[in-house]
């Protein structure tokens, strides 16, 4: 049954006050019973280390039901081997790892991805496509050799399993010295929990999916924008706005009003810490691992440099923050001294709340942690609505897009069926084929269709912007444009065929989509076996998509077209057109899809066929 929209939030009928919701307890983590309210930390989990450590090649991983307290609320979880996060996978690169995964859940097919690792498809642990699932008191053997190395991670891709904590690190070794050392390292797994029923929270989203958004425009900031900009200027703001049916303080779908953010498996008020001495060098592996949650991330008083991204040496990059999109992952050294304490501090993308973690030269230190930075608003420009490489924290001018009707995608008065695009396959086209006199031209499928809100007109890459929030704050953040492979272009050819794929939704619906196509009515994208082809993505949409494609590597290029960073997810803010290229060397059937867990399971997901 669907909840009811109008009552308070859980944090709102909760005895705990608003700030230890968010924060969490202390202890939060599986409790000892359904009995009682004392929580316990979760089996061999420790708010100093995290999760349980499993190394070798022979492993047996069993998925059951545990209750868990993070919030004051003995709420059901999904775990591993009776732990959440998962225990971290420690392997080698070169060997053949096996893993026996034994489902104990009573009543529910459960599944493991192995995000980003390149395996066979029958191997890649997607129901549906590359197996069947692993059904209730079976075990099913996973069995591949490990092509590569670096910072993953694993998660269930059945529903919402992943919500409910069946995600864990996966660390892989490598065989050659990489071209950066470090004294010792700590893995930082991100999530976002929630007590509600995930499938509920779905429910709810699909119900009422402006629930968590508290921040809408007031009067009061309606007389303040007018003092600040002119009357003209802003009535044309809310004109625009009201058009499409949308505000611009919709920064994430979910937020701290319904999630308590995680520090490996730990709560803000739990203080999960690492340990360093003076002076060493340490290396931090972030994880992004949340359903739904773009984390900034800082450590005031450290400097960071990035080193790897999506497990993939990258030429070093020294940043005070940096952005991570769910299911990406980011490799830092840090170097410790001067201080006994350091707060990692990882506030989400909206500024409704944060995880916390610290590194220390001893158990049970603090350092102080930050304010939350002031929550931003979203422009015109942040949504391809204007010309500006970077858009502006002021509203548009007087004017600006007042005159395009978003909410009934009136823009199909440009129809493009007959040039081609109903396939927005380009490989006649030229890679600048999607221009139509300086407009961004969209498939025929977006034509008067309901499932479609809005069109961005004026995409660009927006690889040297650091995001909506980041801008100007005072800090070094680090960008898209700053990545750059160690290894290069292992292909080396040039793309033979390009293919558009637009991200589309409608925010009042909840619904979202490739090409306005929901997965449930989509034909799969099919690739030749072999060949280098290039992907091109066009953000029709305001909400920002980490866009995840199995089996492959997506090679990202940059303005040029030129080879810039191997990743295996491609973050995708609002009106942003980015490309990718992908040698299709892995025959079968592959998911690709949006990483937020609700927009995939809301229809953005494609199947990708690599056949002879």
């Amino acid at each position: 049954m669907s909840p009811d929209p109008n009552r308070p939030a859980p944090w709102a009928r909760s005895p705990l006050s608003r700030r230890s919701f968010v924060q969490g307890l202390a202890l939060g983590g599986l409790a000892a019973g359904t009995a009682g309210w004392l929580p316990a930390l979760a089996a061999g989990s420790d708010a100093r280390t995290g999760p349980n450590v499993l190394r070798g090649t022979d492993f047996d991983l069993s998925i059951g039901a545990s209750p868990v307290n993070f919030t004051g609320r003995t709420r059901p979880a999904i775990t591993v081997n009776g732990s959440l996060p998962a225990p971290v996978l420690r392997w080698r690169e070169g060997d053949t790892v096996t893993l026996r995964v034994a489902n104990r859940l009573p009543d529910a097919i459960t599944s493991v991805h192995w995000h980003g690792i390149l395996l066979p498809a029958n191997m890649d642990g997607v129901p549906g496509l590359s197996f069947n699932g692993i059904h209730p008191g079976e075990t099913f053997t996973y069995r591949f050799q490990l092509r590569q190395s670096g910072t993953y991670w694993y998660h269930s891709h059945s529903l919402f399993q992943e919500q409910a904590g069946l995600y864990g690190a996966l660390i892989v070794d490598p065989r050659e010295p990489l071209p950066y050392a470090w004294d010792r390292e700590h893995v930082v797994l991100l999530s976002d929990w929630t007590d509600l029923d995930p499938g509920q929270l779905f429910r709810r989203l699909r119900k009422y999916p402006e629930y968590d958004n508290y921040y809408k425009p007031t009067v009061g900031d309606f007389f303040r924008d007018v003092r600040r900009q002119g009357l003209a200027a802003t009535v044309a703001d809310r004109r625009d706005w009201g058009r499409m049916r949308m505000t611009p303080t919709d920064i994430s779908d979910v937020n701290a009003h319904t999630y308590t953010y995680l520090f490996n498996g730990t709560t803000p008020a739990g203080n999960w810490t690492g340990l360093f001495r003076s002076g060493e060098k340490v290396l931090l592996r972030f994880i992004n691992g949340s359903a739904m949650t773009y984390f900034d991330v800082r450590i005031p008083g450290l400097k960071m440099t990035v080193v790897a991204a999506d497990g993939q040496p990258i030429h070093p990059v020294t940043v005070d923050e940096f952005r991570i999109a769910v299911a990406e992952t980011f490799d830092v050294l840090v170097e410790p001294s001067g201080q006994d304490a350091y707060t990692i501090f990882a506030q989400d993308m909206g500024r409704t709340g944060h995880a916390r973690g610290t590194l220390a030269v001893r158990p049970g230190l603090a350092a102080p942690v930050p304010a939350h930075d002031p929550r931003p608003l979203l422009t015109m420009a942040d949504m391809g609505h204007d010309h500006g490489a970077h858009g502006s924290h002021a509203a548009p001018a007087a004017g600006g897009h007042a005159a395009m009707d978003h909410a009934s995608t009136e823009h199909a008065a440009m129809d493009h069926a007959a040039m081609g695009h109903a396939g927005m396959d380009h490989a006649a086209m030229g890679h600048g084929a999607h221009e139509t006199a300086g407009m961004q031209a969209h498939p025929a499928s977006e034509t008067r269709n309901p499932l479609v809100d809005m069109q961005t007109m004026t995409p660009i890459p927006r690889l040297d912007d650091p995001g909506i929030g980041l801008r100007d704050n005072g800090r070094r953040v680090l960008t898209y444009a700053d990545l750059r492979s160690i290894a290069g272009d292992e292909d080396g050819r040039d793309p033979g065929r390009d293919v558009e794929l637009h991200l589309t939704g409608h925010m009042e619906k909840f619904s979202w989509s490739f090409d306005g196509i929901p997965f449930a009515g989509a034909d799969p994208l099919r690739l030749n076996y072999g060949e280098r082809m290039r992907i091109v993505l066009v953000n029709d949409t305001m909400m920002t998509h980490p866009i995840h494609l199995h089996g492959v590597w997506s090679d990202v290029e940059d303005a040029n077209g030129d080879f810039m960073v191997r990743k295996h997810t491609v973050d995708m803010p609002p009106g942003s057109r980015r490309s990718f290229r992908v040698r299709a060397d892995a025959p079968g059937r592959w998911a690709f899809h949006c990483h937020l867990l609700y927009h995939m399971e809301a229809g953005m997901m494609r199947e990708v066929r690599i056949e002879a």
